[in-house]
């Protein structure tokens, strides 16, 4: 079944707090859940979730430059740990307009620290 991207991003939108709660994969995997997706084997870690993407059907995006990149409604990034953060890395998704976790971030990176070291991550799309 594919993923109903309008639902995704509605589901990311209406949750959203106002700053992160730490919870980023939990309202990724309930989005796509309001999106007709159940996440098989819900990874703990935000980190760990692209291969649970990949077993979803999603693919793994070639991205060189995420600066000018045409990103699209549904597509997720999976960013690793940095030395100084959370053991469990970082999850959002894009709505078509904003990149949104448990919180409408800034960019994907989803803070500063992120933004500093910039991790290992990858992007996928339904």
């Amino acid at each position: 079944m594919p993923l109903d991207t309008d639902k995704f991003a509605e589901h990311l939108r209406k949750k959203a707090g106002k700053r992160s709660q730490g919870k980023c994969a939990m309202y990724v995997r309930l989005a796509l859940r309001a999106g007709g997706r159940i996440v098989p084997d819900q990874p703990r870690h935000a980190k760990d979730y692209g291969p649970a993407l990949r077993r979803m059907g999603f693919s793994e995006l070639v991205v060189k430059d995420p600066g000018t990149y045409k990103f699209m409604k549904g597509d997720i990034v999976v960013i690793q740990p940095y030395s100084e953060h959370s053991k469990s890395g970082h999850i959002a998704a894009f709505d078509g307009q904003a990149w949104i976790s448990d919180f409408i971030q800034k960019d994907f990176w989803s803070g500063q620290g992120y933004r500093t070291h910039k991790p290992s991550h990858a992007f996928y799309r339904p």
